[in-house]
């Protein structure tokens, strides 16, 4: 169901970016009385799920669930339709047309994407606000991962500064030492202050590790919730409220302590040792999973901490959507540089990484930031100077306005064919990535 779920998410949110892509293109070419022969959400090789033509356009959903595309009159794309192209240009075809015009119609697709994403991210700043846990607020200090462990950091430090990085909330710390490229960290250390100075290529060490979290907050576990029909109330030892202290005698005074302890002990029966209101330390036997876990559930953030919650206005979230839009790509391009480390192109994920973003239940602010981080993401790599892509058409439109001549049918038919292969390869390597991933278990 979860699988289902995240799918249902992906193709929803995608087959909005598509349609309000392709629009982005039509629109501006109709304004320029091109005609547009066809409008497709998907891809339709040898059929369609529907089509139908009004006027001089065919519209239509196929079954090929890749992107979408429009096609228009007198333009070299993805169609490759040579016969049109070898007879005398018609004045409602693209190459007809003025270059300020193509140019226009060809930037329609991203532009569109980078408002649509701004839009949503002011949206949900409007509807939702920001949640976040304050690192000053962080009582118990944070649990490092075990890449970070072995740059210094330990259990119960906490994270002051890093480097010159303005940082709020955890995802700031990531995001200065991985995107950012930040060294240096000071954290509160028993009562010290401790500056730690991290290894110059710990990036490639977290993403060889596939590392998804630095830093976790560290929290007492509080029994909130017992699974019905794990091993946990198959137990009948456990009560809401207990605090979870120790496992087979190994202190776990942290949740993060205790899930580790619990998943290298799969399979096994282990003791558990709670603290109980009115009686002390209380052991519990309990049988651990498969998958190593017992079906305890610890208190949500907001019981233990004091989370800072942001509102905005409609007036105020306009340019904090736009700021928090154009710092999303920002850092989106930041990260591109680690694609080509030792690591880097390992992590290339398709649709099923891109799926795997979404939330495994239907969460709507989850879904509209994700589309919006898709959105600005699509704008950006589609305006990249690669034949295939609408930067690419850009770039030969940009040389025909500064040189006053037109590149060639066939430099521009062999430019749309390179860049339909290395496209297709890039696909390939990322849903291969995919799929390694999921047979590996890695």
């Amino acid at each position: 169901m979860e699988f289902l779920i995240k799918a249902a998410q992906l193709i929803l949110s995608l087959s909005i970016l598509v349609v309000l892509h392709e629009l982005g293109h039509f629109i501006p070419a109709r304004l320029f009385k091109t005609r547009v022969e066809k409008f497709f959400l998907f891809f339709d090789p040898w059929f369609a799920l529907w089509k139908k033509k009004v006027g001089d356009t065919v519209y239509g959903i196929g079954w090929l669930p890749l992107g979408g595309y429009v096609k228009i009159s007198g333009m070299v794309d993805e169609s490759m339709d040579k016969d049109q192209m070898a007879r005398p240009p018609e004045p409602w075809e693209f190459r007809s047309k003025p270059a300020w015009q193509r140019l226009i119609i060809m930037v329609g697709g991203v532009t569109v994407n980078l408002l649509l994403g701004l839009f949503l991210y002011t949206l949900v700043l409007f509807v939702w606000g920001r949640e976040y846990l304050p690192l000053e607020r962080m009582t118990w200090g944070v649990h490092p991962a075990e890449v970070m462990q072995e740059q210094g950091f330990r259990d119960g430090d906490k994270i002051l500064s890093v480097g010159e990085h303005e940082v709020k909330a955890l995802e700031d710390v990531g995001k200065a030492i991985l995107i950012d490229g930040e060294r240096s960290v000071t954290v509160g250390r028993d009562g010290e202050l401790v500056t730690l100075t991290l290894d110059g290529e710990v990036h490639e060490l977290i993403l060889e590790k596939r590392v998804k979290s630095l830093f976790t907050p560290c929290i007492p576990f509080v029994i909130d919730s017992i699974v019905q029909g794990k091993n946990a109330e198959k137990s009948g030892g456990f009560r809401k409220g207990d605090r979870v202290m120790a496992v087979d005698t190994v202190p776990t005074p942290y949740f993060a302590d205790f899930v580790k302890a619990v998943k290298d002990r799969k399979g096994k029966s282990v003791v558990v040792g709670v603290e109980r209101a009115g009686a002390g330390l209380v052991e519990v036997t309990v049988d651990v999973d498969e998958n190593g876990q017992v079906g305890l559930g610890n208190q949500p953030l907001d019981k233990l901490f004091e989370l800072e919650r942001e509102h905005y206005s409609l007036a105020a979230s306009i340019p904090a959507g736009i700021r928090y839009g154009v710092e999303t790509l920002g850092g989106y391009v930041s990260s591109l540089k680690l694609l080509f480390t030792r690591s880097g192109a390992q992590q290339i994920g398709g649709f099923g990484a891109i799926g795997s973003l979404f939330s495994p239940v239907w969460d709507w602010q989850r879904f509209w930031e994700m589309t919006a981080f898709l959105s600005i993401v699509l704008a950006f790599m589609n305006i990249l100077p690669i034949p295939a892509l609408d930067g690419g058409h850009v770039l030969f439109l940009l040389y025909e306005m500064v040189t006053r001549r037109t590149p060639s049918q066939k430099v521009l038919e062999y430019a749309q064919m390179v860049g339909m292969v290395l496209l297709l390869g890039l696909v390939l390597f990322a849903n291969g990535n995919d799929l390694f991933r999921w047979i590996s278990g890695k």
